[in-house]
């Protein structure tokens, strides 16, 4: 079901912002974060949620507020959100391009940026789950799902799936190893 698809790529996007916020706690120690690692991140976000993801909730948001006008006026500007998000995100890529091109930027900047990236997306995931999801869930009816799917592209998530692309990779590999290594830790 499209709700279940959203919710698990929400999980995943969690898992994302989990391994870039402790990426960013090694750079605020002042040590060196895995910039590949961090890079393969903004690139998932730039590919995923943007092509696939987003216009999917769309799709679904536009039918929350023809059949409830007032439980996505509780949402709010859902494609405002995202643009905002594509911008934060933006910002993010400059700053860590910055960086890596050693071009004069505050540490602090920096943790600002990807802190704001990483604490936008979790609130507008806490959002959607909490308000958006259920409200569609409610009112939306069996020809609303159809014609969301006729209309939304098949397509699987190029790091949680077997067809995971090469640029994706090295980040796979970081949170396998994360997972293992919390796994450890609770020993």
């Amino acid at each position: 079901m499209i709700i279940e698809r959203l919710s698990r790529e929400h999980r995943n996007i969690e898992t994302l912002l989990a391994v870039l916020e402790r990426e960013l706690e090694i750079f605020d120690r002042g040590d060196h974060p895995d910039y590949e690692v961090i890079r393969a991140i903004i690139s998932y976000f730039e590919l995923y949620p943007e092509l696939y993801h987003h216009p999917q909730e769309e799709l679904v948001f536009a039918k929350l507020k023809l059949r409830d006008p007032a439980a996505a006026a509780r949402v709010g500007d859902l494609t405002l959100e995202h643009q905002k998000g594509t911008q934060r995100l933006r910002r993010v890529a400059q700053a860590i391009d910055s960086v890596l091109a050693d071009r004069e930027i505050l540490r602090q900047n920096v943790d600002n940026i990807v802190r704001d990236f990483i604490e936008s997306e979790r609130r507008h995931i806490m959002i959607e789950d909490r308000d958006f999801f259920p409200a569609a869930l409610k009112v939306l009816k069996p020809s609303d799902w159809s014609e969301i799917a006729l209309a939304s592209t098949n397509h699987e998530d190029p790091l949680f799936s077997e067809a995971a692309e090469e640029i994706f990779d090295a980040l796979r590999a970081r949170i396998l190893q994360m997972e293992k290594d919390s796994e450890v830790e609770r020993r």
